[in-house]
């Protein structure tokens, strides 16, 4: 496989950049920065980025059918983001009152999965936003889940928990949008970083970023690592496919101080909290479109 060298697209050095989503109607990159509650967009043609969004946190996104934003933010909060209109979907969840959503994903039928971080007195869960706006619990006992995808034929729903080193593999039943039967698919060693957020390529290979690791890393649909790209950044935080023909990979990545894995990381932080991008020699699936309507 043909992998170019990871180069910087966004100098932004944001504190922690999250979620990057191509939307292929904008032509552009969005991503978030999770800390300072703000939402970015990256113009490929003219080079340049703007704000477009300050406030509360959003941990999480996805991309309306209508082309709007879906935003997934502390407290429970959901709202719908059209160029600087914000409707609100869900004002607030009491159980995650003092926790926030982290990374979000639509499904075929247009449902959203979106993951709560624990706190010291809740463990985090797993929510299911139907399109009618109801939301419901369908898993819990995580840490910090984060990154998440499908399988090619969807026969499998696939969530990342941080803190447990761990990418879980559900039954995922696409009419009911019910999951079942988690099992441990990726279990990351205990000293090359924490598995962060993640992709699935059109051939099914998982695209893992890794926080603290200093690499994305690629697994067959196994789960078996087949490859690895370093990243001049310790904390690599998400990727996703996206360009006019789904074969750029763009990496998010986050400030923050933290120790050279090896004397060849030495100096990597000098780029944290920049966006980059290169090619894999693999191409992506376009993310899935949430349709949710308010009543």
């Amino acid at each position: 496989m043909n992998t170019s060298h990871p180069s910087v697209l966004v100098n932004c050095h944001h504190q922690n950049a999250e979620n990057p989503l191509w939307h292929p109607e904008h032509q552009a990159l969005y991503w978030t920065d999770i800390p300072t509650g703000r939402l970015f967009r990256y113009h490929p043609k003219v080079e340049t980025y703007e704000q477009i969004y300050q406030g509360e946190p959003v941990g999480g996104f996805t991309i309306q059918a209508d082309g709007t934003l879906l935003l997934f933010k502390s407290k429970g909060t959901v709202e719908i983001w059209d160029e600087g209109n914000i409707t609100t979907v869900i004002s607030g969840i009491e159980e995650a009152k003092n926790t926030r959503f982290n990374d979000a994903i639509a499904d075929p039928e247009g449902r959203v999965f979106s993951g709560t971080m624990a706190t010291k007195k809740a463990d985090g869960k797993l929510y299911r936003l139907d399109t009618d706006g109801s939301i419901h619990v369908v898993a819990e006992d995580f840490l910090i889940p984060n990154g998440m995808g499908f399988s090619a034929d969807y026969q499998h729903l696939y969530l990342t928990d941080s803190d447990r080193r761990t990418i879980y593999r559900f039954d995922y039943d696409r009419d009911s949008g019910t999951v079942t039967n988690q099992q441990p698919y990726i279990v990351t060693p205990e000293d090359e970083g924490v598995p962060d957020g993640m992709t699935i390529d059109t051939e099914g290979y998982f695209w893992s970023a890794r926080w603290n690791g200093h690499h994305v890393y690629r697994y067959d649909p196994e789960g078996q690592e087949v490859q690895r790209i370093p990243i001049p950044v310790a904390k690599v935080s998400c990727v996703t496919f996206g360009g006019q023909d789904y074969k750029q990979l763009f990496v998010s990545t986050a400030r923050g101080k933290s120790k050279p894995a090896s004397p060849e990381h030495e100096g990597f932080d000098d780029f944290a909290g920049n966006i980059f991008h290169l090619q894999v020699g693999a191409t992506g699936r376009p993310e899935l479109r949430s349709q949710i309507h308010i009543a």
